[in-house]
């Protein structure tokens, strides 16, 4: 093994380790968290004009009659066997249904990246092409406002006019209701292909067709900004310089010595932005009524469902830090300069 891959080895090493340590101490806030909050599992579930005889065999049926430091030593036993429970409110397993609801999530993620990068890549680099020009603040002005947008108040505006107005878009929703959905992986786009099934396939795809887009719009900013800077700093490098002396030509000269270089950055952006849309999404997927894991935590936390939320939470963070070990890697890899 060479030194620079023992290097990215044990810096890999130390990150794995690393890992258990953050999720022990983001699921012990959780706990803590979920019971120092007002209200009463019981009383959502029951109501509030519940008997009291009723109401303490739920306590003791969910575990809520035991002490605090019982429920946890409990709670982390169970995550160590990686079992979350039931839910409070379905009585289902919690794994059912984060497994269930999370590629909802992940598909609509995969979709508005790919659109913020369809949109804010040419933007980007038609500000740099104009640079100091009438069209370089145009693609600096749009860029800091879809930056500044919050999503959820685009996503209304956007839902507005496509689908109140023009009526061209379905205001919210996964799929028809009226249809039966394909269930092979828990995405639609690609359970539609598999299946065969081109109906299917239009309408997964026309209900996406929006939230993907706006969120995308919403995030090509990030990425405009990040290819101008960078591609700009590229082009001003020595090796550029050189590759002009030596008439290459300039087409040549941004794809093959600028670009690769420009991108190393963008594929950090990406993969955050991918981790962080995973389980932050909350209020967009609540406005578009997209049934993945932010709507899922959005209503466990109405239902004040402790099992579901602490699961969702978890699950989340995992993701979350298991894709910034891999961006990181994959980055390390990419570019040798990197020292760890």
């Amino acid at each position: 093994m060479s030194r620079d891959l023992k290097k990215l080895f044990d810096y890999s090493l130390l990150k794995l380790s690393l890992i258990p340590i953050m999720l022990w101490i983001i699921s012990t806030l959780v706990f803590i968290l979920l019971r120092v909050a007002p209200g009463d599992p019981v009383d959502a579930i029951l109501g509030s004009g519940a008997d009291e005889a009723s109401r303490e065999i739920l306590r003791y049926k969910l575990g809520l009659n035991e002490s605090l430091l019982d429920q946890y030593l409990n709670y982390i036993n169970n995550i160590l066997h990686f079992n979350f429970g039931i839910s409070l409110s379905t009585e289902e397993p919690v794994l059912n249904i984060i497994f269930r609801s999370l590629p909802a999530s992940l598909e609509l993620c995969f979709f508005s990246i790919f659109s913020a990068i369809i949109i804010g890549f040419p933007l980007g680099y038609l500000g740099l092409r104009n640079k100091g020009k009438k069209g370089d603040y145009i693609v600096r002005i749009v860029g800091i406002a879809t930056y500044a947008i919050p999503p959820f108040w685009g996503a209304m505006i956007i839902q507005l006019i496509f689908s109140v107005y023009f009526n061209i878009f379905p205001i919210g929703g996964r799929f028809p209701i009226f249809l039966q959905q394909p269930q092979i992986t828990g995405f639609l786009v690609l359970d539609s292909l598999l299946s065969n099934n081109m109906i299917a396939f239009r309408d997964s795809l026309y209900h996406l067709a929006l939230p993907s887009l706006t969120l995308g719009f919403l995030l090509s900013g990030i990425f405009s900004r990040s290819l101008r800077i960078n591609l700009d700093k590229s082009l001003k490098s020595d090796y550029v310089n050189a590759a002009i002396c030596r008439g290459i030509s300039k087409r040549n000269i941004i794809l093959n010595h600028a670009l690769p270089n420009a991108l190393l950055p963008i594929v950090t952006i990406s993969g955050l932005t991918i981790a962080s849309l995973a389980g932050g999404a909350l209020l967009f997927e609540v406005t578009f009524s997209w049934p993945g894991i932010a709507l899922r935590l959005h209503e466990a936390i109405s239902q004040r469902d402790y099992t579901l939320v602490q699961g969702i939470v978890i699950i989340t963070s995992l993701l979350i830090v298991s894709l910034n070990l891999f961006v990181d890697i994959v980055i390390a890899l990419l570019d040798p300069r990197i020292d760890y």
